[in-house]
């Protein structure tokens, strides 16, 4: 049973990877995400049920159009991958908790956000507002099944000082923070403060840290200068990630360098 969870819910995962493909190209273009159906960019060619299994269709085609043999980048796969490991990561991370629905949202809402802010610099209204209510609403059976009152109470807490902390960084520094970032910071506070305040601490400090790396990094190979002009969502989304997973070992560790001797 304990290998059967993450197992389903990296199925479930290309499926809604597969979706989230979807939602990656269309939601910031303001399409709809039910018509037209699935088609090839190239051509506009109707994909086929069977041309649309996760992963396995890409591989099959080798990668390319049935109708117009144009080339299909890898990144579907990808993100059809990505999405299912994350899936399994956090079914093993909560088992059958009943805040794991709502811990798998959060996934399917990093990657889809992650790769929206790369490709356009924008985390569109249309997913991060709804996915407060959703979040909350997946989080209420937690609370009332558990009677995990507290944990409710610190994650609304939490999402009010994150969205202050990054509404004052927009404020002072309106260049480098946007509003979308700070609208994020409220939703991560969310879920960060239900695991605990060290996870708040470690997701926020994890996503300057990432944040910092990723431009230095980008700096140094030439990719980008002093002025470029860099999203900063996905690294907030991995440092939620990190917390999520290693808040606890991470706060002990640095608690322990303050205090070797405690």
């Amino acid at each position: 049973m304990d290998a059967l969870m993450p197992a389903l819910a990296a199925v479930l995962g290309l499926a809604v990877g597969s979706f989230l493909n979807v939602v990656i190209h269309r939601v910031p273009r303001a399409e709809s995400l039910l018509r037209p159906g699935s088609h090839c960019p190239h051509c506009r060619t109707a994909i086929r049920p069977w041309q649309n299994v996760p992963v396995l269709s890409w591989l099959a085609l080798r990668g390319r159009c049935a109708a117009c043999r144009e080339p299909i980048s890898a990144r579907y796969p990808l993100v059809e991958l990505a999405t299912a490991v994350l899936f399994a990561a956090v079914a093993a991370r909560f088992g059958a908790a009943p805040e794991l629905p709502a811990y798998l949202y959060l996934a399917a809402v990093a990657v889809a956000l992650s790769m929206i802010d790369f490709d356009v610099h924008r985390l569109p209204d249309a997913i991060v507002l709804p996915s407060y209510a959703v979040g909350a609403l997946l989080l209420a059976p937690a609370a009332v099944t558990g009677a995990d009152w507290a944990a409710a109470l610190r994650g609304l807490a939490a999402m009010a000082v994150l969205f202050a902390f990054y509404f004052a960084l927009a404020l002072v520094h309106p260049g480098g923070m946007g509003f979308g970032d700070v609208k994020l910071a409220g939703l991560l506070g969310l879920y960060l403060g239900w695991l605990g305040w060290s996870a708040v601490v470690v997701g926020t400090f994890a996503a300057f840290l990432l944040g910092g790396l990723a431009g230095a990094a980008l700096l140094a190979t030439g990719r980008a200068g002093r002025k470029t002009a860099m999203p900063f969502g996905p690294a907030m989304l991995a440092g939620a990630l990190l917390a999520l997973f290693a808040a606890g070992p991470i706060a002990a560790w640095y608690g322990g360098l303050l205090a070797p001797g405690a």
